[in-house]
Parts: C-alpha cells; structure tokens; sequence
C-alpha cells in the first residue's frame, strides 16, 4: 500500500501476534477511567506505565528489534517539504531502533523517552542524542524539526493532556513541518491495559484532537496492511502543521469586533442620514408654507 501526502487517508508495522504481543487491547481488558484526574493522579500514571516499561525493557527490545516499521518512517518523510537531510524528533523512541534507521538515512535523529533505560539503550544503539523526557513534561525547543515520529507512543497520553502535548509537539515543528502518529485504536476506552496507561481513540476522536491542535490531515491508514479491519489494530495518521491565516494571533474574536463595530458606525451614519433628511423636509415645509401664508 502506498501513502501519498496530497490524498485524504499512517504506526508500527506489527504482524498480528506482535501486536497482540505489544497489548494492543481488546474492549474487555481495559480498566476504563472516566473521570478527570486531578495533578496527583496524573503523575501516579506516568509513574507506573515508565516503571512497566523500565522493569521489562530488555523483554521489549527483544520482542520489537526486528519489526519493519520501514513504510512508516517513509510515510513521515515522503510529507515532509524541502530538501532532506532533515531533522526528526522520534518521541517515544525505545530503544533506539527507529532512530537508527533515521540515522542511517542521513538525517539527524534526536529521540525522547521517559524511561531511562530506553533512553540509554538508544545513545548506545543509534548513536544519536536523546533527552530523557516524558511526555507530561516535555521542553522542546520552538521550531526545530521538519517532522515528528510518533510511533506507538501519543496513546499513553491521558485525553485531558492531550491538546497540551499536541501543542508543544507543533510548537516544536518549523513552519509546514510534518507530525506522523501511529496507536492502537478503539472505541475510546481509556484506562489500564496490561499495566500501562492508554487511550484507544475512535478516527473521528482522533481527527478533532489534531486538528484542533492546528493541523492538518495528510494520510491515514490501518495496520497491519492486508488484514480484515478487526485484525488491525493500529490506525496511523500524517499531519501538516497548520499555518495560521493572516490576522491570526490575535484575539480570536477580533475579527468578530471589527464586523460589529464596522455595523454600528453604518447604523450611526444611516441614522444621520436619515435626520438629515427630516430636518431638510421640515426647512423646506416652512419655506413653502411661509410662501403660501400658511402657518404649518
């Protein structure tokens, strides 16, 4: 299957028991959460999904190192304009294996991960830098990347955080730059699965988070390619960082102002027109009725 940028419908590539595998979930096996989180919660979620990852990422590296995720990455830079080579924020690197193939392609790589054993496994694996980060507390400098890799990675961030990081994320990007994302989909179920925190987003769902965010759709599809739609458990998406009209950055109801005001300063000139023309009416009865006599 190829993906262009200019055509309306992109994650991992992961045969069906990796997927499986990685806990892509079934309805059943999530502990929905379906409440706001107050700050305390929120950290104790980040906590317990970067320990899972943190006590099983020798098991992980393992169970992933030699997945294709090769039309992926090329989804990522077949969007992105401009002249490569480019630069490339892999959020939710692991341990390193996309970064790498970045690398090798000749673009610089940066990763990003919260654990800190990826974080290690990766400047050893790919030779690239990476920032130790997790995604509830991410600094990323303002429009640095042509194009953000995250794959398997945005669905662990709770919905509530959600337009936050999408923001920082386009902050991050330069002008046009490119965002690929790729989860497990669903019905937007939210909570545990196996021990890490995720949200399991509908299309739709997904579509009004990023867009609301200020991007816009390139690419979608489902993985793995071939499958019935029930054995797929990845939706992966490509967006463009929306450039604002011109006027934006101002108040978003600015423009709303300029019309009213633009309709009250008509209205005042239609009511001076009008009493302009009364006033003339009345010199002119008076004129006529002094010519006859008359005493109007």
């Amino acid at each position: 299957m190829s993906v262009r940028c200019r055509t309306a419908h992109h994650d991992r590539a992961l045969p069906r028991a990796s997927a499986r595998q990685l806990g892509a979930p079934r309805v059943a096996e999530v502990d929905i959460v379906e409440t706001k989180l107050p700050p305390d919660a929120m950290a104790a979620i980040v906590a317990r999904t970067l320990d899972h990852y943190e006590e099983r990422a020798d098991a992980f590296w393992e169970g992933t190192r030699d997945h294709d995720v090769s039309q992926n990455i090329q989804a990522l830079l077949r969007c992105i304009e401009g002249k490569p080579p480019f630069t490339i924020l892999d959020l939710g690197c692991g341990p390193g294996r996309d970064l790498r193939t970045l690398a090798k392609l000749g673009h610089t790589a940066i990763g990003i991960d919260g654990v800190e054993r990826f974080a290690a496994m990766a400047r050893d694996y790919s030779g690239c830098e990476v920032w130790q980060q997790d995604f509830l507390k991410l600094d990323l400098p303002a429009g640095r990347f042509d194009g953000v890799f995250a794959n398997a990675a945005l669905f662990h961030v709770p919905s509530q955080e959600l337009p936050r990081v999408l923001g920082e994320l386009r902050a991050a990007l330069k002008p046009r730059g490119v965002l690929f994302s790729s989860n497990p989909h669903g019905e937007d179920e939210e909570g545990w699965n196996r021990g890490r925190y995720g949200a399991y987003h509908r299309i739709e769902t997904w579509r009004r988070y990023v867009s609301s965010a200020g991007f816009v759709e390139l690419a979608h599809y489902y993985r793995p390619e071939g499958l019935p739609r029930e054995q797929q458990p990845w939706l992966a998406t490509v967006w463009r960082k929306a450039e604002p009209a011109a006027g934006a950055g101002r108040h978003p109801n600015m423009a709303r102002t300029r019309r009213h005001r633009a309709r009250a300063v008509s209205v005042r000139q239609g009511r001076l027109h009008r009493r302009s023309d009364s006033l003339f009416r009345q010199r002119r009865t008076r004129r006529r009725c002094a010519a006859r006599g008359s005493d109007a």
